[in-house]
């Protein structure tokens, strides 16, 4: 399973372009204390927690690394984070970026946000590495991340620039449109 598990995430991240560094064996043991929000597999168990499984290992991270050092925070994230090695931040991307995250829609297309889909795609699924997939986050995590970066709470460079000239109107279609995403993720054998 262990060789297993190395030979299809070499064979995966070479398609990717990125090569893991971490350990995901060893990212899942450590995962355990990520579970009760974030699921073992990163499909959340809290509507205020994001799903994380499927996410490139480069995206995770750097949310974990700035949950750690304080440029960007949350009551518990930064808590959490705060205490991992760089080793661990490592293994811990390589064990959710692991499985993989499927999208399906459940409406047509045409609605999805124009705002959005250039980085996050139609479905949710993300198309540029540092963009997280949205696909069936809730409408309240992705409505309070919106208006986190609109109001400078959270700093991103397109974020930020994007958020700043949406309206409540336009975020609350764009969270709602995500919400609506049927996602699936599976842990390969």
């Amino acid at each position: 399973m262990i060789t297993t598990l190395g030979g299809l995430l070499l064979a995966g991240a070479a398609q990717a372009g990125e090569f893991p560094v971490g350990d995901p064996v060893a990212g899942k043991k450590i995962a355990g204390q990520c579970r009760t929000c974030h699921g073992i597999d990163g499909y959340a168990t809290i509507p205020i927690a994001p799903h994380i499984g499927g996410e490139p290992a480069s995206y995770l991270r750097n949310q974990l690394t700035a949950f750690r050092d304080g440029t960007r925070t949350h009551e518990m994230m930064s808590v959490v984070a705060k205490t991992l090695t760089d080793e661990q931040i490592d293994h811990l991307a390589a064990w959710y970026a692991y499985p993989i995250a499927t999208a399906t829609l459940t409406a047509d297309h045409s609605g999805a946000p124009e705002a959005c889909t250039a980085c996050h795609g139609v479905d949710g699924i993300a198309l540029i590495e540092d963009a997280p997939n949205l696909a069936g986050e809730t409408n309240i995590y992705i409505d309070t991340q919106l208006k986190a970066f609109r109001l400078g709470k959270r700093t991103h460079e397109a974020m930020s620039a994007v958020a700043a000239d949406m309206t409540d109107t336009e975020i609350r279609a764009a969270a709602d449109w995500y919400a609506g995403v049927k996602l699936e993720i599976t842990v390969p054998d």
